[in-house]
């Protein structure tokens, strides 16, 4: 896996679109039309998650795993996700906004593991697949646990909705991934 970056002018042009897109939407229920002409970095295709915070809670997060659109359009589709569709909060309100900060992940390629030996806490993420059913973990919820045991095993559970110790009994297809992230 390679590690990659996001330029300073691209990152702050990304957040001002992610969060002009959510303020706009809020006020007139409609789409930004954005233009970043001359800035290939922001067209390339990307997988990209936006994460809302709000008083240091998590308000909303959401994304996507293969790159399916220009890095700004999927910073923009996922922010309005995060702030309107995640199905475990309510939908902003213009009140929230102002306190509401925003986190930007892009992710690398998936890479697909053999065994979970080679998933290193706090560097990766991880995605399981199993009977049909996934659950991802962006390398930031690192952060909540303290082996990976329990960051495995909560993955399993809280975001595939599958028993807790599957991802070691080898039957589970398990990915890699490292993001780039930036926030306000």
């Amino acid at each position: 896996m390679i590690d990659f970056s996001i330029s300073k002018p691209s990152q702050k042009e990304l957040l001002s679109l992610a969060g002009k897109a959510i303020e706009e939407y809020l006020k007139s229920r409609e789409v930004i039309d954005f233009s970043v002409e001359g800035n290939d970095e922001l067209l390339q295709l990307a997988a990209v998650f936006v994460t809302l915070t709000r008083h240091g809670s998590l308000r909303g997060c959401v994304g996507t795993i293969e790159p399916e659109y220009p890095l700004c359009e999927a910073v923009i589709r996922m922010a309005l996700a995060a702030a309107f569709n995640d199905s475990r909060f309510y939908p902003l309100i213009l009140e929230e906004l102002p306190e509401t900060k925003i986190e930007i992940s892009v992710l690398s390629p998936m890479n697909k593991i053999r065994a979970h030996d080679e998933i290193i806490q706090g560097k990766h993420g991880v995605l399981i697949q199993k009977n049909g059913r996934s659950g991802l973990f962006l390398p930031q919820v690192w952060e909540h646990f303290g082996s990976k045991e329990d960051f495995m095993d909560e993955l399993c559970l809280q975001k595939a909705g599958l028993p807790r110790n599957c991802w070691k009994d080898g039957s589970a297809e398990l990915f890699i991934f490292t993001v780039f992230s930036f926030e306000e």
